[in-house]
């Protein structure tokens, strides 16, 4: 499970199972969701999905995730692919603040 991003109690992650589009796993205690990153016509749309077993997050986290997120996108496709497409680790990042 690459862990990829730390942020004020969120932990953005992959599974080592993981499949397309390019998505993220997002948890904060024992919540966790889905996030997919869908780029169309160069606009960036995420779009939330419920994890099997898992409490999803709160609203008010999915929008801090989110902010996180539009920001991050670039680093995190780059580590998508450095993991999933050229088997490669990657380090996990602990950011303090956004930009």
């Amino acid at each position: 499970m690459p862990k990829i991003y730390e942020y004020l109690g969120f932990i953005f992650f992959f599974y080592t199972n993981e499949h397309l589009p390019v998505h993220i796993h997002v948890s904060k205690g024992e919540r966790e969701s889905k996030c997919e990153l869908l780029y169309e016509g160069g606009v960036l749309n995420l779009k939330w999905k419920k994890v099997k077993g898992k409490k999803p997050l709160l609203n008010s986290e999915k929008k801090s995730a989110e902010e996180f997120t539009h920001q991050y996108h670039f680093g995190i496709v780059n580590k998508w692919n450095q993991v999933f497409v050229f088997n490669q680790k990657v380090a996990c990042e602990k950011i303090k603040k956004l930009k």
